[in-house]
């Protein structure tokens, strides 16, 4: 059992940087928050395996705690956040009896629990030691490009997302995420760096750490818009629980194509198949926008034993796990959007003046 205390040490535990994520589980017993002081004290908050098979955070922090010993020498103070050592020792985003760790924090829609009682502990202690920034990293499951997320529009928030990707996504949903939570209080990034496992992503984790590590603050003047290429997550498709489905040549209701993923972060034209229908009796997705409100008719047909797209869009996330479709999601669709020099977005729809949305695709996959 995962223990539902709130875990917090002031230094380092002995012999922790040796163990990977999968051995964690024998020194913590459950998420754990590690202050380590620097010479600057404001903190950079550095948060890794929230899901417990997305490793390539705690490798970075690992190596890059080693690359600074003895730690006294740290540039900065950091607190960090090992969200789910349990999870890690069996290699999994989550296990079945535990909520998504990274939908309880404040603001969230899961129902009250020790887990969410416990996640806004945390945030209450993160708020108290007014971070300088925090970082919130994950990998993915399906072919992605590395990229950064943000939920405010900012120049602070954009400067310091652009230090790891031009790639920037702009989300609002889903609820209950850490990045969200703490995006009211100071800069707040979710990164999505990739597969697990891989030493590429590990690397620019890596070198992305080490620069915040060394930064004195995060500049609040306009950035540039050619520095980042922003995108608005609009939707969340899922598949329906009571439809069986499959990738490639399976007996199912719902046959995806085996090569999904690779339509992450493309801009897809309207008619692009995502797979077949077999028995068709039942709506095989659903996509939801950032209200709840069912939009798949915007977005998908199923007419013909086809699921094909009825306009231009962009997915993230696709993944060909079945396992985390059915504990997360299919994937997320996104607009892109057009960022004007020194505007700003605080919230959700509608984009202010000076933010707007693409209305034609620029490139596509057949």
């Amino acid at each position: 059992m995962v223990s539902l205390d709130f875990i917090e040490l002031d230094q380092l535990p002995e012999g922790l940087l040796e163990r990977p994520a999968s051995a964690l589980y024998q020194q913590l017993a459950g998420p754990t928050l590690i202050h380590l002081r620097g010479r600057e004290k404001r903190p950079l908050v550095i948060s890794v395996l929230q899901h417990g098979n997305e490793v390539t955070g705690w490798e970075a922090v690992r190596r890059l705690l080693k690359n600074h010993m003895p730690l006294e020498d740290l540039p900065r103070s950091l607190l960090i956040l090992i969200g789910n050592p349990i999870g890690a020792k069996h290699r999994l985003r989550r296990l079945d009896d535990q909520p998504d760790f990274n939908r309880c924090w404040p603001g969230g829609k899961e129902v009250d629990s020790p887990y969410t009682r416990l996640f806004h502990q945390i945030h209450a202690r993160m708020r108290e030691l007014k971070p300088l920034a925090v970082i919130d990293i994950h990998n993915n499951t399906g072919l992605n490009p590395h990229y950064a997320a943000v939920n405010l529009i900012r120049s602070d928030y954009l400067r310091l997302a652009s230090l790891f990707s031009s790639k920037v996504v702009y989300f609002t949903m889903p609820a209950g995420t850490l990045s969200l939570s703490m995006s009211e209080y100071c800069p707040s990034l979710t990164l999505e760096c990739g597969l697990a496992g891989e030493i590429h992503a590990t690397d620019h984790t890596l070198a992305f750490l080490e620069t915040c590590l060394n930064l004195e603050h995060i500049s609040s003047s306009p950035i540039a818009p050619d520095a980042v290429h922003l995108f608005h997550m609009v939707a969340t498709v899922r598949v329906n629980d009571n439809v069986l489905f499959g990738f490639g040549r399976v007996p199912a209701e719902l046959t995806l194509r085996e090569d999904l993923d690779r339509f992450n972060f493309c801009e897809l034209p309207a008619g692009t198949p995502f797979g077949s229908l077999n028995n068709h009796t039942r709506q095989p997705l659903f996509a939801r926008n950032q209200e709840g409100i069912d939009v798949t008719s915007e977005y998908f047909s199923f007419a013909d034993g086809q699921v094909i797209t009825i306009r231009e869009t962009m997915p993230s996330m696709l993944t060909l796990d079945r396992r985390v479709i059915q504990q997360d999601c299919l994937c997320y669709l996104m607009d892109r959007i057009h960022y004007e020099f020194g505007e700003e977005v605080t919230g959700p729809d509608p984009l202010p003046e000076g933010i707007s949305r693409s209305d034609r695709p620029r490139s596509s996959i057949p």
